[in-house]
């Protein structure tokens, strides 16, 4: 169960019917709506009927719109907690901040997307990826705009410790080197919103061809997630007021460095020979 009840609330939003989707905007809009309303006052404002109200929430996943008030509430005490660490009513960006609101509320979406990324982590999903890594003939990372930092940043760990490991931002050379894969091989593939069409096809292309298919994404209904033999997710929420990602890309390098720690810890004691030999051939600069 993904602890993060308000972005299942928000994921839902396409699959909904009319009534349903009353109902998950009215949360979204004001989630305190259902700590302090029963069902039956909550199907009233929602102008719909207490079955879709107790459908909505079992399409969640929960057994009914008890348990669902539940994971709002817990979800309204941690956000309200990390707001009060940094002394914010609101961790929404509005365009009148200053640099120091600004930096409060980044920082309080930024540490909220790790802690939800660490503690929803799949452990079983995530060692079986190290694992693969480990022993696999090549790795391929697929990502583009801000995942494709994400692929560089793994592209740049695994180099250092020997691994044959690639990523193009050119989607067609993606496409072309995914295809020549085989079952010895591992394909990554960063999307937050698992919908970006280049890495979807690029994912789809190597595991066709035989290659482990891995998809680091945040949504676990997403096009991406669906084609990949295992998904690791993120857990992040973007501001609209934001142009570039932000947390989701935080989300994302928390996670990569969690997957490298591990591969250094199945890889053993000849990957600490590696990363001290990448680190000595970059000498640092001395001062006079």
């Amino acid at each position: 169960m993904d602890d993060d009840v308000l972005a299942r609330v928000r994921r839902s939003l396409p699959k909904l019917s009319a009534a349903e989707a009353r109902v998950a905007e009215t949360i979204l809009g004001d989630p305190t709506l259902v700590v302090d309303l029963a069902i039956n006052d909550l199907a009233q404002l929602c102008r719909t009927s207490l079955s879709t109200v107790a459908r909505f929430s079992q399409s969640l996943g929960y057994s009914g719109y008890r348990e669902l008030r539940v994971a709002v509430a817990r979800a309204i005490t941690l956000a309200q907690a990390q707001q009060a660490r940094f002394g914010l009513d609101t961790t929404a960006i509005d365009p009148d901040d200053g640099p120091m609101a600004i930096a409060a509320k980044l920082a309080a979406q930024e540490i909220d997307a790790i802690e939800k990324t660490a503690l929803a982590l799949d452990a079983a999903a995530l060692d079986r990826v190290a694992r693969a890594v480990v022993d696999a003939r090549h790795i391929d990372l697929f990502g583009q705009a801000a995942s494709s930092l994400t692929a560089q940043d793994l592209l740049l760990k695994l180099s250092r410790i020997g691994c044959s490991v690639s990523h193009s931002p050119d989607p067609h050379l993606a496409v072309t080197t995914a295809s020549l894969r085989t079952a010895d091989d591992v394909a990554i593939a960063f999307s937050h919103g698992g919908e970006t069409a280049e890495t979807l096809r690029a994912l789809e292309v190597a595991r066709d061809a035989g290659a482990l298919a891995v998809a680091v994404t945040g949504v676990a209904e997403s096009t991406l997630a669906l084609a990949a033999d295992v998904v690791l997710l993120t857990h992040a929420q973007e501001s609209p007021f934001r142009m570039a990602a932000m947390s989701s890309r935080i989300a994302q390098l928390a996670l990569v460095d969690v997957l490298f720690v591990r591969v250094v810890q199945h890889r053993g004691e000849p990957v600490a020979v590696s990363l001290q030999r990448t680190h000595d051939a970059v000498p640092a600069r001395r001062r006079p």
